[in-house]
């Protein structure tokens, strides 16, 4: 019985020195509006014991942002008597429309693979929900394209000593949201790693809205798809009949 009671106080105590992280966000609210170029947030806060103080020891600090999830099919082109067509195709059910990741060491220093993909702790363990049945090494194929095309638009990217520690308690990052970024709710969870392990972790969230005309437009075209489907065509015409008709002058 004794025994029992010191491994359970043992265990207790080993809890309570577990940190807890106080998180924050520079912003939570982005607008996207005519002339938005991106902007930059600063995700910051605290590594405190379950008591309010400071919490002993050196942990690392890994902060992973991600956007909306949504539906993504992607084709591959393949060159057939010299021209590109289109060839396989694959359908993603939930790929972030953002996603990036600062740490305050490479991914692989603090945890191993399988902590990482747990919890999705960089491009390589990104875990994407293909539709259907699908090849595994053509599951990877598709799912490297697809990290591949949205790091080119800037949408996914690593920062492996993004975030900085101040004193074993303060901790920030920054990290850029450049200005092709998605509307919707955008979660920041952080993450506090000693030894190898996931010790606590924290969610923030981001809204980054449509405002003044973008957001008009977009009300109106989910309310009025009809007349919004409608008005495209007619205005395509006429820009379609204007440019002909300067290119008449010329």
């Amino acid at each position: 019985m004794r025994v029992l009671l010191a491994i359970l106080a043992l265990v207790l105590c080993t809890a309570q020195r577990e940190p807890i992280l106080v998180p924050e966000v520079s912003q939570h609210e982005v607008a996207l509006q005519q002339g938005f170029t991106g902007t930059e947030l600063l995700l910051f806060g605290a590594i405190l014991d379950p008591a309010g103080t400071r919490a002993g020891g050196q942990y690392d600090i890994a902060v992973v942002l991600k956007g909306p999830t949504e539906a993504i099919r992607l084709r591959e082109k393949d060159r057939i008597f010299g021209v590109w067509m289109n060839a396989d195709s694959t359908e993603f059910r939930s790929a972030p429309s953002f996603y990036a990741v600062a740490s305050s060491r490479p991914i692989p220093a603090i945890v191993d693979d399988k902590t990482a993909a747990i919890y999705e702790l960089g491009l390589r363990w990104l875990q994407l929900s293909p539709v259907g049945a699908i090849d595994p090494e053509e599951q990877a194929r598709f799912a490297a394209g697809l990290v591949d095309l949205r790091s080119e638009q800037g949408l996914f990217f690593e920062q492996a000593s993004g975030v900085t520690i101040s004193d074993d308690v303060l901790y920030q990052a920054r990290i850029p949201l450049p200005s092709n970024v998605s509307a919707g709710t955008y979660t920041a969870e952080t993450f506090a790693i000693r030894d190898g392990r996931v010790l606590a972790s924290a969610v923030s969230e981001v809204e980054v809205r449509k405002t003044g005309f973008e957001r008009d437009v977009e009300l109106f075209a989910l309310d009025n798809g009809f007349w919004y489907g409608l008005l495209a065509i007619c205005l395509s015409i006429l820009l379609g009949w204007i440019a002909g008709r300067l290119f008449a002058f010329i």
